[in-house]
């Protein structure tokens, strides 16, 4: 028999756990000898009360004993209500869409023990000091090029770009025949389109970049500088607009949508935009390419959906029965990949033509190929504030200022920031 759980608010929670004076309360026996879990997730309006009551409703009635209470963390969001939650003595026994980091290592149960865990995506990528603190359902990759198939077709291009290389040369083809290159924006989508040019080299080449950065053993300029120094001439050749800067996000997604523009690089939550609308350009999708002579490119990814366990949970291994249905049973997983456009092989859902494109990047991805983007993640990061500096000198490049101007005044932040 399905149990009814309610999507419970944290404020409220928090409240009654202050009023006890830091008895936590997260899960255990309740009357009646049911175990009650307390799931802390993300509501959003793709995932909202009436989608995760539906998810663990299943798991409920496979397990009778066990109650899941989820709980919304409200505005403020995951992230931030995690710590509050953990100061008020009130923690959840699972916590979705936080992923693991150093700082929270040390509240969360090591996960080792479990084959779904270990063996999940991109769980190496995401381990701390050998262990495995999360399992995720799937990829939402983002080293991609969206591309208008109308547009290719008018500017004579058969094929999509299979190197850096035959990409600027695609871009010259496409203003020549009178579009717009690629549709790009101010805010973070500025230094997204940057990394999407330049992480399947860089992190092609040296798999270890991260580290190498954060030791101070690499430079931006040798590593990142030709990328850079690429971007800034598809900036000289009119291949980026100017004005691009100016541009918001929705905007931007909704010109390329429309068919204002050529190429778009997005993360795969495009597809989700995508397969809603009912008025759009005819689109198709390709992994972002490296240079000419790196065997395998990189592929910018991070995981979808993560489910922790917090230590404090009084019943870890009921928590653990609930984590591995969520990431491991095909209709649940399916369900929650659909939701928010996301993907990993041997887990289908309806997709258009779009998604199964999408599916085959993925299908077609080695492992070892995925990086972070950005901060990174894992074991794989960078110093604190590396995305906000890469996006306000991508906005430079894109002003005017020199390749090797900033590749210099990257250089110089990592060399501050280190110390």
């Amino acid at each position: 028999m399905i149990k009814h759980h309610t999507l419970v608010s944290v404020g409220t929670l928090t409240v009654a756990a202050l009023a006890l004076t830091g008895c936590a309360s997260g899960g255990g026996d309740s009357a009646g000898g049911t175990t009650e879990l307390s799931l802390l997730v993300n509501v959003t309006p793709n995932l909202t009360e009436e989608f995760w009551n539906e998810l663990v409703a299943p798991f409920e009635e496979a397990n009778p004993g066990i109650d899941v209470v989820v709980q919304n963390p409200g505005a403020e969001g995951v992230a931030a209500a995690l710590p509050r939650l953990l100061t008020a003595g009130d923690a959840p026994d699972v916590v979705q869409s936080l992923p693991p980091t150093v700082d929270l290592a040390p509240e969360l149960v090591d996960l080792s023990q479990y084959d779904w865990a270990t063996g999940g995506p991109l769980a190496d990528q995401y381990s701390i000091d050998g262990k495995y603190y999360m399992a995720g359902i799937g990829f939402q990759l983002q080293s991609l090029w969206f591309y208008n198939k109308t547009a290719f077709e008018e500017a004579g291009i058969t094929e999509t770009p299979a190197t850096v290389e035959e990409l600027t040369a695609a871009l010259g083809k496409l203003k020549d025949a009178g579009w717009t290159p690629i549709q790009t924006g101010g805010d973070w989508m500025t230094s997204h389109s940057l990394q999407t040019l330049g992480l399947p080299t860089v992190v092609g080449q040296d798999p270890d970049w991260f580290a190498s950065m954060s030791a101070g053993e690499a430079t931006f300029a040798q590593t990142y500088g030709p990328a850079v120094e690429t971007y800034a001439r598809w900036v000289a050749d009119g291949y980026v607009p100017k004005d691009a800067l100016g541009i918001k996000y929705p905007d931007a997604e909704q010109a390329f949508l429309s068919g204002k523009s050529a190429i778009y690089p997005m993360g795969s939550w495009f597809a989700g935009t995508e397969a809603k609308a009912e008025e759009k350009a005819e689109i198709g999708v390709f992994a972002a390419p490296a240079a000419d002579g790196v065997a395998t490119p990189a592929m910018g990814a991070n995981i979808a959906s993560p489910y922790s366990i917090l230590k404090t949970s009084k019943d870890t291994d009921a928590a653990a029965k609930l984590v591995e249905f969520l990431v491991t049973d095909q209709t649940a997983v399916a369900d929650q990949l659909e939701v928010d456009g996301n993907f990993r092989d041997g887990y289908e859902y309806e997709m258009d033509e779009l998604g199964q494109e999408l599916q085959q990047i993925v299908a077609d991805t080695p492992a070892e190929a995925y990086t972070p983007t950005g901060q990174g993640y894992g074991e794989r990061t960078l110093p604190t504030g590396y995305s906000d500096e890469i996006n306000a000198q991508t906005q430079a490049l894109i002003g005017g200022t020199g390749a090797a101007d900033v590749g210099t005044a990257m250089d110089d932040w990592f060399a501050a920031t280190i110390g």
